[in-house]
């Protein structure tokens, strides 16, 4: 299942090693808008806000975790690409060691810290009762979000797309069963909402875990492999934390600008809740396009194949743009359908709040996807502090207008949505002109 992306046409190689990861991500997504739907219309609005506060939170918490894996995954691909097994073997050792350690510290401080959150994320009162209640328990399947975003990555290194996506679509489909069950059988409530996601995210986690020590060959380490050598945690922490950075400037940004959203109250919370995810299910398949490129760009970089770089990078960027402006034109049409889905139709307010979110956002769709790509590229070729930089140019000027416009009384809270598609379309800019200038001798 293993594949070789040095070799054989470029854009069919990418797409074919993408497809999985967009399917896995796409379920992911039918869980979290499944999750938002039984709670928003089951449980009522409040309970929406607080799993939609949540939600952000978490993306927060698990983007660090997910940037290491990533970041050591783009050392994984260069080691594959290299022929290099036994760089390959030192550097899971380290980089297991390494984000094992930092998910360990990342648990404790959530729990220690949580009465903080209400503070920083500003969640009003009659909210935040459900929220605390439902993070104590999410809280607890961080150290099994580690362990299926460190395995899937060092998979996906490899080329193996195909195996992250059958452990995902088991805890998907097991996580939908439990949150009707929890939720509308056992009535739990919000409680019952989490417990299903937690008990899901360890039975893939450990899952995957199993099938990679066992059955994939590059895996298999021996007690000479285990002796941890500091160049190369060096190596591996330079690739992973800068990789870290970037995934939790991003969510940390996003996160800042949720405290904005909850100043407006709890019913421009649940809109933002419901059309962040209706944003997330849109733009997903270019953000994994992205991930999948960047595992491309990677094993070539170590092969030193310039052309196949340079044909990837133009195919994808014709490939995103098409993607994205498709996507745009879908959302802008049936935003109203989309927001129903979700939330009751006397609920005029919300709904409202929500298709302006989502006629503002889905009509700059290219400005993300553009952004991904970007993202992957220069993490790809041994350079994750650009992507550090994107990542703070767009989330900067997210977070810097998002505040300034909404304070402004004739614009409010629409100004917050404006915020965004002006932060990509700034880093993008950015982006381009960098690999004009600086990247023109690849290796």
């Amino acid at each position: 299942m293993n594949m070789d992306m040095t070799q054989g046409p470029v854009m069919k190689s990418m797409l074919r090693f993408a497809i999985p990861m967009i399917l896995g991500n796409l379920l992911q997504q039918c869980y979290n808008i499944t999750d938002t739907l039984i709670v928003g219309k089951f449980l009522g609005s409040n309970a929406l806000a607080a799993v939609g506060s949540s939600f952000t939170l978490m993306t927060f918490l698990t983007s660090i975790l997910l940037g290491l894996c990533i970041g050591s995954g783009a050392f994984f691909s260069i080691c594959f690409g290299e022929r290099d097994e036994q760089g390959l073997k030192e550097g899971i050792c380290a980089s297991f060691v390494l984000i094992f350690s930092i998910s360990v510290v990342l648990n404790i401080a959530a729990f220690l810290f949580i009465n903080k959150i209400k503070i920083f994320l500003k969640v009003p009162e009659e909210i935040w009762i459900d929220m605390r209640k439902y993070l104590l328990v999410i809280f607890c399947g961080i150290f099994a979000t580690f362990l299926y975003n460190y395995f899937a990555s060092l998979l996906r290194a490899v080329g193996n797309s195909a195996i992250p996506l059958v452990f995902l679509a088991v805890s998907v489909t097991l996580n939908i069963i439990l949150d009707l069950w929890f939720v509308l059988g056992l009535k739990w409530g919000i409680i019952g909402a989490a417990l299903a996601t937690v008990i899901a995210q360890y039975i893939s986690g450990t899952g995957i875990t199993i099938y990679s020590l066992i059955r994939v060959p590059y895996f298999k380490i021996k007690r000479n492999d285990l002796r941890i050598k500091w160049s190369c945690m060096c190596e591996i922490a330079n690739f992973s934390v800068l990789t870290c950075v970037q995934q939790s400037v991003m969510n940390l940004g996003i996160l800042m600008v949720q405290g904005v959203v909850n100043s407006f109250g709890s019913a421009v919370m649940a809109a933002f809740a419901a059309a962040v995810k209706i944003d997330a299910f849109a733009y997903m398949p270019v953000q994994d396009f992205g991930n999948a490129f960047s595992t491309f760009i990677a094993q070539n970089y170590g092969a030193g194949e310039e052309e196949r770089i340079r044909a990837g990078l133009k195919g994808a960027i014709w490939a995103a743009l098409a993607f994205s402006l498709t996507v745009s034109t879908f959302v802008w049409i049936f935003a109203h359908p989309l927001m129903l889905i979700f939330v009751k139709a006397n609920e005029t307010a919300i709904i409202a709040e929500g298709i302006r979110y989502l006629r503002i956002e889905g009509a700059f769709y290219c400005g993300i996807g553009c952004l991904f790509l970007l993202y992957g590229l220069y993490r790809a070729l041994g350079k994750p502090g650009m992507s550090v930089i994107l990542t703070v140019v767009s989330l900067g000027t997210r977070v810097v207008l998002a505040y300034i416009l909404s304070a402004v009384p004739t614009i409010g809270v629409i100004g917050i949505w404006w915020a965004v598609p002006i932060g990509w379309i700034l880093a993008d800019i950015i982006g381009f002109i960098y690999y004009m200038r600086y990247m023109k001798d690849i290796r």
